[in-house]
C-alpha cells in the first residue's frame, strides 16, 4: 500500500519563523502528491530548547493539519477530541497516508502543537504541561552528595526548577519516560514545597509514576531500598544530610540510580554541563498532592502513591538481621537503650523499629519526633552535636548502650557506657564480628572496603581474615560498583558512615541494629544477673586481636576558597619535593600524593582527591576539601 514516512528530529521544538512551516506545508503537499515515496526528513527550523516529553505509544488513528497563518499543528483524534501540545517531537513518528487528502497517524500519542515566543502549553492524557523559559544560573555543580546551598538560594526563581530539568536532560529518556521514580526526604524545611515542584517536572517530562514517603518523609537507605525492591528507574532525595535545618540554613538534592546507588560522576558531570545551557522547564499543570495521606493519585496517565516510609524498609532489615535474637537483648531487664534521633528523619524509623518490632522502651527514644528545623540542633551524630546523648552515656548511671542518627538517617555514633566508638573502628569492629553475628553474612563476607581518609582499622580485618579489601574516595557513589558487582560486603566511613551491600547507601539504623547484634550475639547465653558483654569489652578484645589504630579528624569550615586551594597548592608543592626516607619529626616518609582512584569494575579514574603523607610504620596525614557544606570550602585534616 501507498505509505509516506517522516521521521522528525528529537528534541526539537517548532520554531515560531512562519516560512518554515509554510517549506513544512509544501513538503506534505508534495508527498501527498506522491503517496508511494518513503523518505525522512530532518527539520532544521526546529530549534533544541528542551527534553521530548510524549506519552507512552497509543497507537490510534489521528487526522493531522498545516495551517500557516495560525503557525501550528493540530492533531485530532479519531473520536475528534483535541489535545493542545507546544513542544517536542520525540524520536520518529510514523505518519501513514492511506490516501490522499486524510492523515492518519499511528506514533506517540495525541498532541497538538503550536509555537509560541512565551510559555508553551502542552495537553495529553489528562493534563496540560507548561513549558516554561527559563535560563542558567551558577553555582549548581554537585558535590560528593548532591547539589546543597543555603535554602535561599533554592528558592530563587528556577534555581531547583533548573536542575530537575537539567537531570531529565541529562538522562537517556528510556531511564523514565513512562518509569517510575521515587521521591523521599528528611523532613527539613522547604521539602514538601519542592517536593511538589519535583513531582510537576516529572509528569512535565512523561515519568509514569512516582512513589513518595507520607510527609515527603523517607531517609536516604530507605529511598535506595525502596528503588531496589520496586525496581524503580531512580530517585530523588531531599536533604542536606548532617547540615542543620530552617530557612536561614541548607537544604539540598541528589539522585540515585537504578541499583539504589548515588548518580556516577558521568551522569552528575551531565546534570551541571545542562544547567549551564537549559532554556525551559517542563512542567505539569497538575494541582499539589496530598502527601499527608497513604493511597494512590491518578492525573491522566501519571500516577503518585503516597507510601509507608518504614514498611519496605523494615521488611529489608528483617531479611538481614537476627530479630528475635535482638527483641530477646532489648527487652532484659539488666540491658538498657537509647536511640537519639536528634529530631530528624529517623524518628519515623525508631518507633515502629526499636519499640513495636523490637520491644524496646518507648522511652528509649529521644526526640523522635522529625521537625523541619531539627528541633533547632545540628543533626550531625558525633560527639559535639549529639551532646544530649553524651551526657547521658558519659553521666550517672547511663545506659547499656547509645546511638544516634543524623538528618536524613545515613549516619550513626555508637556509645557504651563512658566509652566512645570512633566510626573508623566501629566499621572495622562490624566486619569482624558480622559473620557470627549477622545472618545476613553466614556464607561470610565478599569484600571489604572504606574511604581514603578513614583510618587503617579495617585493613588490618581484611588482611587477618583474607579477604578483598578496596580504598576508594570520599563519597559512597565508589562503594556501588563494588557492590553491584559482588566485590563488597561492609564498608564504611570515617564520616560516621556505614553500611553494607543490603542497599547502596550508608545506612545508620543499620549500624546501630549491627552493633546490637554483636552485643546480643556475645550474651545470648547470659542469664539474668551475670555480667553482660558491654560495648567496650568488645571494642577491648578487638584491638587485643587486630591491633589499634588512633585517629582523628579536625574541621575547618566555611574558609576563603580562594585560600583553600592556595593551600592545597602548596601541599601539592610539598609533594613534589618529598621522597622516600625523609623525616618528619619523628616518622619515616614511605610516599606522598594526591590520592587517584581506578575503578576495578569499570576503569573510571577519579584524580585529585586527597593530599596524603604516608609514613612507613603505617601512619597517615591527609588534607582534603570537602563538598558536603553549603557555603565556603571546609578543609579537612585526617590523623592516623
Amino acid at each position: 500500500p501507498p505509505v509516506c514516512l517522516l521521521r522528525a528530529r528529537p528534541t526539537a521544538i517548532l520554531s515560531p519563523v512562519r516560512s518554515s512551516f509554510c517549506k513544512l506545508k509544501k513538503l506534505l503537499l508534495l508527498l501527498l502528491h506522491c503517496p508511494r515515496i518513503v523518505m525522512a526528513a530532518s527539520f532544521s527550523a526546529f530549534q533544541p530548547c528542551w527534553p521530548s516529553c510524549m506519552p507512552s505509544p497509543s497507537h490510534k488513528a489521528f487526522s493531522f493539519t498545516v495551517s500557516n497563518a495560525r503557525c501550528c499543528f493540530s492533531f485530532l483524534k479519531s473520536d475528534a477530541r483535541a489535545l493542545s501540545w507546544s513542544g517536542s517531537v520525540h524520536n520518529a513518528m510514523n505518519w501513514a497516508f492511506p490516501k490522499p487528502g486524510k492523515f492518519a497517524v499511528a506514533c506517540l500519542g495525541s498532541l497538538s502543537v503550536k509555537a509560541s515566543s512565551t510559555a508553551s502549553v502542552m495537553e495529553f492524557e489528562g493534563f496540560k504541561v507548561t513549558v516554561i523559559p527559563t535560563k542558567p544560573v551558577q553555582g549548581q555543580k554537585t558535590g560528593t552528595s548532591g547539589l546543597r546551598k543555603k535554602v535561599k538560594v533554592f528558592m530563587e526563581r528556577n534555581y531547583l526548577a533548573n536542575w530537575i530539568q537539567a537531570l531529565f536532560n541529562s538522562l537517556p529518556v528510556e531511564d523514565y519516560k513512562g518509569g517510575l521514580l521515587v521521591l523521599g526526604g528528611d523532613g527539613r524545611f522547604f521539602n514538601k514545597q519542592a517536593a511538589q515542584t519535583i513531582i510537576k517536572i516529572a509528569a512535565g517530562n512523561g515519568v509514569g509514576k512516582m512513589l513518595v514517603g507520607r510527609d515527603g518523609l523517607m531517609s536516604t537507605p530507605a529511598v535506595s531500598a525502596v528503588i531496589r525492591k520496586h525496581t524503580a528507574n531512580g530517585g530523588f532525595i531531599m536533604s542536606a544530610s548532617h547540615n542543620p535545618a530552617g530557612l536561614e540554613y541548607d537544604w539540598g538534592i541528589k539522585f540515585n540510580y537504578s541499583s539504589g546507588q548515588p548518580a556516577p560522576e558521568s551522569i552528575t558531570d551531565k546534570i551541571y554541563g545542562n544547567t549551564l545551557s537549559i532554556s525551559g522547564i517542563m512542567i505539569a499543570e497538575i494541582p499539589d498532592i496530598d502527601l499527608s495521606k497513604l493511597g494512590v493519585i491518578k492525573v491522566g496517565s501519571f500516577t503518585v502513591e503516597v507510601i509507608d516510609p518504614v514498611s519496605d524498609y523494615l521488611e529489608l532489615l528483617e531479611s538481614v538481621f537476627d530479630f528475635d535474637l535482638l527483641r530477646n537483648l532489648l527487652i532484659r531487664h539488666d540491658f538498657r537503650f537509647k536511640f537519639d534521633a536528634m529530631h530528624a528523619v529517623t524518628g519515623a524509623y525508631a518507633g515502629p523499629i526499636f519499640s513495636e518490632r523490637l520491644g524496646a522502651r518507648v522511652d528509649s527514644i529521644a526526640n523522635g519526633i522529625p521537625r523541619e528545623d531539627f528541633g533547632g540542633g545540628h543533626p550531625d551524630p558525633n560527639l559535639t552535636y549529639a551532646e544530649e546523648l553524651v551526657k547521658i552515656m558519659f553521666g550517672q548511671d547511663p545506659p547499656d548502650f547509645g546511638a544516634a542518627s543524623d538528618g536524613d538517617g545515613d549516619r550513626n555514633m555508637i556509645l557504651g557506657d563512658h566509652f566512645f566508638v570512633t566510626p573508623s573502628d566501629s566499621v572495622a569492629m562490624i566486619a569482624a564480628n558480622a559473620q557470627a553475628a549477622i545472618p545476613y553474612f553466614k556464607d561470610g563476607l565478599k569484600g571489604l572496603a572504606r574511604s581514603m581518609p578513614t583510618s587503617a582499622a579495617l585493613d588490618l580485618v581484611a588482611k587477618k581474615l583474607s579477604l578483598p579489601f578496596f580504598e576508594v574516595p570520599t563519597g559512597w557513589k565508589f562503594f556501588g560498583n563494588l557492590m553491584d558487582a559482588g566485590k563488597l560486603s561492609v564498608c564504611g566511613e570515617e564520616s560516621f558512615g556505614t553500611g553494607s551491600d543490603h542497599v547502596r547507601e550508608k545506612d545508620g539504623i543499620w549500624a546501630v541494629l549491627a552493633w546490637l547484634s554483636i552485643i546480643a550475639h556475645q550474651n545470648k547465653d547470659k542469664k539474668a544477673g551475670d555480667k553482660l558483654i558491654s560495648v567496650a569489652d568488645v571494642a577491648k578484645e578487638h584491638w587485643a586481636t587486630y591491633g589499634r589504630n588512633f585517629f582523628s579528624r579536625y574541621d575547618y569550615e566555611e574558609c576563603a576558597l580562594a585560600g583553600a586551594t592556595e593551600m592545597i597548592a602548596h601541599l601539592q608543592s610539598v609533594i613534589c619535593t618529598s621522597k622516600h626516607g625523609d623525616q618528619f619529626g619523628k616518622y619515616t616518609l614511605q610516599c606522598a600524593d594526591d590520592f587517584a582512584y581506578i575503578d576495578p569494575v569499570d576503569g573510571s579514574i577519579a584524580n585529585k582527591q586527597g593530599i596524603r603523607f604516608i609514613f612507613t610504620d603505617g601512619s597517615r596525614i591527609i588534607f582534603r576539601l570537602s563538598g558536603t557544606g553549603s557555603a565556603g570550602a571546609t578543609i579537612r585534616v585526617y590523623v592516623d
